[in-house]
């Protein structure tokens, strides 16, 4: 999984400002709107869509972020379809699972090739799994989905032949191959050996490989090398991302024309939801996500502005509250969390309080308009390993006095200003996190603040930028408490990175990874043990029944011990131009509007 973005004035002067900004912004759209991008004389088939924020990486191993880059540029050995949620042939052109299901062999394709024209071989494969994912001096969230068992062994890769190759397990996976499905799911991608293969034997400065900073986003585009539909065109920061047909993506359609279709795809990079709505209204855009707070507007304009919208149901994604659990300490001695504060949010009866303080119901009825459900698990509804509420799942339904009940039987207490304090005088306080970009979570943080108050804790709420956040929750862990959201799908152990108890998205008690300085005195509760255990077990299992049942007692565990408050989770929506063609949308494959099947969409002016 990866991370899922007015003052008052006086009556004459407000005009005046409303239509200069009026006319600033027009100015700004038809500027930066890509439909001037490109001269009259270099028209080409293109499409174009948005992003809230910068890419963080060009090199897919690193990636914590969605959407990403790599839904363009990158294929795994498999992939996964979007509509029928089946894993199918990419890069493998088949598979072959023994009967004892400990050795899994691929065929590759004939012919594939890099995106500079390279052969793409099985030396590819290997170098991606040997060289780079199971190499300990590689933080790649991929190991997390790939450590087999209780003893976190990685498979073994053996090269059979020119377009084989085998892999052994060391006891059955039952999620191996959807760990090959590539960016489908943000799962492993193969990686160019003879464009990286020299970045992992150099050494920086600090002794480790120089592969930790190859390809960042200040790469030369014509240097990352890719086999996906797609490659870099071009980059410029805080304005757009340009992707160019890739000459030697393997994919043909049924008459033998070579794909994609569409010669170039434009991602604007906008930093506000409302501004990629204005570009959208305008003209400049030819897919956007659907957020509630503008569901109603668009679906007035459909006919005129000449699109359509598409609903796939719940998102495969959630969007959440966690606290900072995190007991470790630097190596200087200072605590990762202020101790007072840690021990607020260690104490389960005040987890579970804020869970019950939060009015949800009311969340989905302003905040999103009533086009949602409310998310009550780590899994989404739309998994067939979903657990419901009816048979047995703890919901924490918005209740104001079993909250306040909770918070006094575990020691905290009110001071005649009703302000809630804890058993040794302290103030309750603390700040709240989210991604400014993201309209929805600011109006969620902002309903949370004050649903809080109601029981007497101050939030202070703090909306920052993208980048900034997710730089926190994985290297600093300068955080108290944040909203944001997790990308899921079909398979649970796609989440293993964020269970595993030293997973590289296990966020809320994060165990700093390979190069970064490590922490004195991490711990691990009880609790959370358990559920990487159930992961592992469950990965293990074959029979599906029982699968299931493995991955209902985590769901009860995550819900009895909150290390992530689930709040809404909404309905998938995009609005797609009418002349874009061949358009297959669900809530499995919606790709934040990337859309999954991109290499078969064609453009119609």
């Amino acid at each position: 999984m990866i991370f899922a973005l007015l003052p008052d004035c006086r009556r004459r002067s407000a005009v005046l400002v409303i239509f200069s900004l009026f006319l600033i912004c027009q100015i700004a759209l038809i500027s930066c709107n890509p439909i001037n991008f490109k001269s009259k004389a270099a028209q080409v088939s293109q499409w174009v869509t948005s992003t809230i924020g910068d890419p963080k990486t060009f090199n897919y191993a690193f990636n914590q972020e969605y959407p990403h880059v790599f839904l363009f540029t990158s294929e795994g050995l498999t992939t996964l379809n979007g509509i029928t949620g089946k894993i199918e042939p990419a890069l493998a052109e088949s598979w072959d699972i023994s009967d004892d299901k400990k050795r899994v062999t691929f065929t590759l394709r004939e012919n594939l090739k890099w995106s500079d024209g390279e052969p793409l071989t099985v030396d590819d494969v290997i170098f991606t799994y040997e060289d780079v994912i199971f190499n300990p001096q590689i933080p790649t969230d991929w190991k997390d989905s790939l450590k087999i068992g209780s003893s976190a062994s990685f498979p073994k890769v053996r090269k059979i032949g020119d377009r084989q190759i085998e892999f052994i397990l060391p006891e059955p996976f039952a999620p191996f191959i959807s760990t090959t499905t590539g960016a489908s799911t943000n799962s492993v991608g193969i990686l160019p050996k003879h464009a990286l293969s020299e970045s992992l034997k150099s050494k920086d400065a600090k002794g480790n490989p120089k592969f930790l900073s190859t390809w960042g986003t200040d790469t030369d585009p014509s240097k990352i090398i890719v086999n996906g539909s797609y490659k870099i065109e071009s980059y410029t920061p805080s304005q757009r991302v340009v992707f160019r047909r890739n000459p030697y993506y393997w994919r043909k359609d049924s008459q033998g024309n070579q794909l994609p279709y569409v010669e170039r795809i434009v991602w604007q990079i906008v930093e506000s939801t409302d501004t990629i709505i204005l570009q959208f209204r305008s003209g400049g855009l030819d897919t956007v996500t659907v957020s509630p707070e503008n569901f109603s507007l668009l679906k007035g304009e459909e006919k005129r502005g000449k699109f359509t919208i598409y609903n796939g149901g719940p998102e495969f994604s959630n969007t959440y509250i966690s606290f900072n659990l995190n007991k470790g300490r630097r190596q200087n001695g200072k605590s990762v969390i202020d101790p007072i504060k840690s021990r607020w949010f260690n104490t389960l009866a005040f987890r579970q309080a804020v869970a019950y303080a939060i009015d949800r119901q009311t969340m989905l009825n302003n905040v999103f308009r009533g086009i949602g459900v409310l998310q009550n698990s780590p899994i989404e509804i739309q998994s067939p390993y979903y657990f419901p509420p009816e048979k047995g799942l703890k919901v924490y339904e918005y209740n104001q006095e079993k909250a306040k009940k909770l918070l006094l039987s575990a020691g905290f207490k009110y001071n005649p200003n009703k302000q809630l304090l804890d058993a040794n005088g302290n103030h309750v306080r603390f700040s709240l996190l989210t991604n400014a970009e993201n309209k929805t979570r600011v109006l969620m943080g902002a309903q949370i603040k004050q649903d809080l108050n109601k029981i007497g804790i101050q939030v202070d709420f703090n909306p920052i930028a993208f980048n900034t956040l997710t730089d926190k929750l994985s290297n600093s862990l300068d955080w108290e408490c944040y909203i944001l959201g997790f990308i899921g799908g079909i398979e649970p152990n796609d989440g293993a990175n964020v269970w595993l108890p030293e997973g590289g998205l296990h966020t809320f008690n994060q165990k700093l990874q390979a190069g970064q300085e490590p922490l004195i005195g991490w711990q691990v509760a009880d609790w959370e043990a358990e559920i990487g255990r159930l992961y592992i077990q469950a990965a293990r299992e074959l029979d599906e029944v029982k699968r299931k049942e493995i991955y209902a007692q985590t769901q009860r565990l995550s819900q009895e011990y909150l290390p992530y408050i689930y709040l809404v989770n909404p309905l998938s929506l995009v609005a797609v131009r009418d002349r874009i063609q061949n358009v297959k949308f669900s809530a499995l494959g919606s790709q934040k509007g990337t859309m999954w099947n991109k290499y078969e969409l064609k453009v119609t002016e």
